[in-house]
């Protein structure tokens, strides 16, 4: 993404919303921090429970854009956002409760309902889950598909499509 484009993102809070009701959207980034800056508009357009899923070989950016969407959900700077590969479930406090979750560790979705996925549903929340080819896409009732692939060391393109038309994405910026 060139810096113009991400300038006119964030100048323009409801940009990554506007796209994402028309359709598919394809960005391409070229540093860590436009990819979190990605993830922050994303987490400033969402204004209701979400489930989203990151998908993504080993290193391609998924938890950076889970700490911009963190950042985008008010979640406080003092809380550091790291991948839950060993923890499962990473929660932190926001405008909306962020439940970051991993499922390569999970066997199946039994193991889901053993973590408290349900309960982590009806909190009306936004739940983020890395590694979603785990579980069966059913059990996790996805709303938004973010898939992020490598292209080069620091070049990232991020697809995001919603799964389903009544995604409600507004800015709270």
């Amino acid at each position: 993404m060139c810096r113009s484009m991400a300038e006119s993102m964030t100048q323009h809070s409801s940009y990554i919303g506007e796209l994402l009701a028309r359709g598919r959207v394809v960005l391409t980034t070229a540093s860590t921090e436009e990819t979190e800056e990605v993830g922050r508009l994303m987490g400033c357009a969402v204004s209701g429970p979400l489930v989203l899923t990151l998908a993504g070989d080993l290193g391609s950016g998924k938890t950076c854009f889970a700490r911009g969407l963190a950042r985008g959900l008010g979640v406080d700077e003092a809380y550091h956002v790291t991948s839950p590969t060993y923890t499962i479930v990473n929660e932190y406090p926001g405008r909306l409760p962020l439940f970051h979750l991993d499922l390569y560790r999970l066997g199946g979705g039994d193991e889901l309902e053993e973590i408290g996925y349900r309960d982590m549903l009806q909190e009306g929340g936004v739940i983020v889950v890395e590694w979603p080819e785990r579980s069966d896409d059913t059990e996790l009732g996805t709303d938004l598909v973010v898939t992020i692939r490598e292209e080069g060391p620091d070049e990232r393109v991020i697809t995001m499509q919603c799964v389903h038309p009544d995604v409600d994405l507004k800015a709270q910026v």
